[in-house]
C-alpha cells in the first residue's frame, strides 16, 4: 500500500509593506514640493491682457474689490494706511514684489493710487494681475 503524501505548496504572499512605504514617500514628496496659494474668495473679474506674464507665487498680493475696498492677508485696509502696512508685510516676509489682484470695474484712479502706496511702502517692482495671470 501506497501511502499518499500530499505535497502543500508554500503559500505565495506578497508582502506590501515595502509598496506602501513607497506610497507615503511620494505623497510626502508631492506635499513638500508643491505650493499652495490661497486667494481671497473675493468675487473679482479681472482685466484682460495681451501681454501677460506668469507672477511669482511669493510675491505679497494686494486685493482690490468691486467697490474699491482693499485687503492685505484677508485684513480690510484703508488707503491711508496701506503704505504702512505694506512695508510691514515686506519686512515679514522678505520680498519686495507686490501683486495688485484687482477687479475690472475698478477706476484708474483707484489702482493708481493702491500702486503709489504699494511703492511708496517699499515695493520694488507691483504688477497687476489679469486673467492670463497663473501665479
Amino acid at each position: 500500500m501506497k501511502s499518499r503524501i500530499h505535497k502543500t505548496e508554500p503559500d505565495a504572499a506578497l508582502d506590501i509593506s515595502p509598496l506602501i512605504d513607497m506610497v507615503f514617500i511620494l505623497l510626502i514628496f508631492f506635499m513638500v514640493s508643491s505650493s499652495f496659494i490661497k486667494d481671497m474668495q473675493l468675487e473679482l473679474e479681472r482685466p484682460s491682457s495681451q501681454t501677460s506674464s506668469l507672477a511669482s507665487s511669493r510675491v505679497v498680493r494686494v486685493y482690490v474689490d468691486k467697490r474699491g475696498e482693499i485687503y492685505i492677508a484677508e485684513a480690510p485696509v484703508k488707503v491711508w494706511m496701506l503704505q504702512s502696512r505694506v512695508r510691514d508685510v515686506l519686512t515679514e516676509s522678505g520680498q519686495k514684489h507686490v501683486l495688485v489682484v484687482v477687479d475690472g470695474d475698478v477706476s484708474s484712479q483707484r489702482l493708481v493710487e493702491v500702486v503709489d502706496q504699494c511703492r511708496l511702502g517699499g515695493a520694488e517692482h507691483v504688477g497687476v494681475a489679469t486673467v492670463a495671470e497663473a501665479g
